[in-house]
């Protein structure tokens, strides 16, 4: 494989920063990505201040919603949004449900979205407005999701002017498969519709602009690729879209006479659909950190470029073994590196990884397949590593495969 960096030394400072690196092949940021130490640091600071000092100052309260304010305007400069149309959520299935349940549904109107490539997460809200307020939901067969004519034809057919709502993914945690994200939003938009995408997979991953994308409603995970705590993420509401949806969650403090330390004022913003009680000050501190951390120290773009190319050319090298099939679509990735090894059940496959070469990743159980995350803090020695144990894998059965090495300690 080609080097992707010229500076070693960088990427040697960079993984040093990433402690959870040194404990295996680190393939599963599509779960939740390694946490910087300087990210850890600052949640450990705040905890201790608070077992300190404690949480109950109005201080603190004020103190919290400017770090909010500093995690907004960290994410909106990785998407290309203007901090005020970014809110902040618990997860990316809490925007998604955000996003479903604040257009107010009427019997007979339509929702579409995708077979066995949306994530459950975003799902079961739209089952769940099918179910209580009369709402027609088509699931389209996409496939895997890389061919564009078919992709692109399937949601042309499906969009009809009843439809209020596309709900989809960006990036399928199932398959890997990119999906062409602006042709499905002009189709959307020009038949009424609003767009929302499950950004989980893509954000931290590929470069993203939403405005560019068309989304109307943008979600975003904080602890996959942006390397943030679990229990955060964001909603990107695109402007002009406010006025179609009614409000879910509403602040408890009023801004209306006040505009505290120049913080723009919620019913203006996509903060709207934001509460400002029960936050947990070292998650948002945590959060804009990762965030800061991503662009400032390790560089966007660099990271950006880096992580695809490395998940191309090991997509590239695991579809050429034999005996392996690649489900993820060539012509259509992000970071996700998903395949079969035939004759392998997929949860063979990984204890395998994970027993001879200490590869930290997943099985995607609804397609008995086994799911590398590919990052920008992955090297090439160690993607070489994991290419060549699969290649061994491929080359035997379950039965034959070669038995693992031991250690044997002989107590004198």
């Amino acid at each position: 494989m080609s080097t992707l960096s010229a500076d070693d030394d960088k990427m040697a400072a960079l993984r040093e920063a990433l402690p959870a690196l040194s404990a295996g092949v680190y393939l599963n940021a599509g779960t939740c990505g390694p946490l910087p130490a300087e990210t850890a640091a600052a949640m450990a600071e705040i905890a201790d201040w608070e077992l300190r000092i404690g949480r109950a100052s109005p201080d603190t309260y004020f103190d919290v919603l400017q770090r909010m304010e500093e995690a907004r305007a960290s994410i909106a400069a990785i998407v290309g949004a203007d901090t005020r149309d970014i809110a902040l959520t618990h997860s990316v299935s809490e925007a998604m449900n955000v996003a479903a349940w604040g257009i107010d549904w009427r019997p007979g109107e339509r929702i579409v979205s995708a077979r066995n490539f949306e994530h459950a997460g975003g799902l079961s809200g739209l089952y769940a407005i099918r179910d209580r307020m009369g709402v027609e939901l088509e699931l389209l067969d996409i496939g895997a999701g890389g061919d564009h004519d078919q992709v692109l034809a399937a949601f042309d057919a499906a969009i009809t002017p009843a439809t209020r709502l596309v709900s989809i993914c960006h990036v399928s945690h199932a398959t890997g498969a990119r999906l062409p994200i602006a042709e499905i939003a002009a189709i959307a938009h020009a038949r009424g519709a609003l767009l929302a995408v499950d950004g989980a997979q893509a954000v931290g991953a590929i470069p993203v602009d939403v405005a560019a994308l068309g989304a109307d409603l943008y979600a975003i995970a904080g602890q996959k690729w942006l390397l943030g705590p679990e229990g955060t993420g964001a909603l990107y509401v695109a402007p002009g879209v406010l006025e179609r949806l009614r409000m879910t969650y509403a602040s408890f403090w009023s801004f209306e006479e006040q505009d505290l330390a120049g913080l723009a004022r919620p019913w203006q913003s996509a903060r709207r659909f934001e509460g400002t009680s029960g936050v947990n000050h070292g998650l948002i501190i945590g959060l804009a950190r990762s965030c800061g951390w991503l662009s400032m120290y390790v560089g966007l773009g660099w990271a950006l470029e880096r992580g695809p190319a490395l998940a191309r050319q090991t997509a590239g090298r695991l579809a050429a073994i034999p005996g392996v099939s690649l489900v993820t679509p060539l012509e259509a990735m992000a970071g996700l590196v998903v395949f079969r090894v035939a004759g392998w059940p997929a949860a063979a496959v990984l204890e395998e990884l994970g027993a001879r070469a200490f590869v930290i990743a997943r099985v995607v159980e609804q397609i008995e397949a086994i799911r590398l995350s590919i990052g920008w803090f992955n090297t090439e020695a160690e993607l070489d590593r994991v290419v060549r144990l699969v290649a061994e894998l491929a080359a035997h059965s379950p039965e034959t495969m070669p038995a693992r090495r031991t250690l044997t300690i002989i107590e004198s």
